[in-house]
């Protein structure tokens, strides 16, 4: 099964605060890109996505993931991430109406496209199917299969929300590429030891960081 990968993603002047302790606001707009821009780019080498829409309205994002080859979705809704991801899912689905949607969260430096590819296929034998966050509070993937509505219930305590909708809760082993969002000094730590991608790389090694070259 081929996927549309729905990516959400906020203007980058508001992104990212609960990295104040770890990156100043001057830095911070530029990380939050560089990890949209290495989740776009494992997402688009994955063999089981078709394509990848980002759904922003931050004209540098827009441009600069355009040019990796996502298509993106200006989010007319402007009603938070929930809105901006089923807007998206309906956008995407004007173009293939029988195609399978996965919402996956802009922040995952790490990700590997093998990795990604084992959740999708797992998420492949369910109507709808979730992998939860590293930290087994929130999700990072949420797939719908063809025809079936996504229904996104991200934010606080999306794991359990997600699990109440029905959504069948994904368990896999050696995903870790795939749960390790980024919102805290701790997650980009815990990215880093995994393996970012080049972009989140460049941007992180402006910060100080400890166990990072230089500190």
């Amino acid at each position: 099964m081929q996927w549309t990968v729905v990516v959400p993603l906020k203007a980058l002047a508001r992104a990212k605060s609960r990295l104040s302790d770890t990156a100043t606001d001057g830095l911070r707009p530029g990380l939050a890109l560089a990890f949209a821009q290495d989740t776009v780019a494992a997402a688009l080498s994955c063999p089981a996505v078709r394509d990848v829409a980002v759904v922003t309205d931050d004209p540098l994002a827009g441009r600069e993931l355009a040019t990796l080859g996502a298509l993106i979705v200006p989010d007319e809704p402007a009603g938070g991430l929930n809105a901006a991801l089923a807007h998206g899912a309906t956008a995407v689905r004007r173009l293939r109406p029988d195609g399978a949607v996965a919402a996956l969260n802009a922040d995952l430096p790490a990700l590997r496209a093998v990795e990604l590819a084992r959740v999708l296929d797992a998420g492949a034998e369910f109507p709808r199917a979730f992998l939860p966050d590293a930290a087994g509070i929130g999700t990072t993937l949420l797939a719908a299969a063809p025809g079936r509505e996504l229904r996104p219930a991200f934010g606080m305590d999306s794991r359990a929300r997600h699990r109440a909708s029905g959504a069948v809760e994904l368990t896999l082993d050696a995903v870790d590429s795939v749960r390790q969002d980024v919102d805290t000094g701790d997650d980009l730590r815990a990215a880093l030891a995994l393996g970012v991608g080049p972009r989140t790389a460049a941007a992180a090694a402006r910060l100080l960081i400890p166990g990072q070259p230089g500190t």
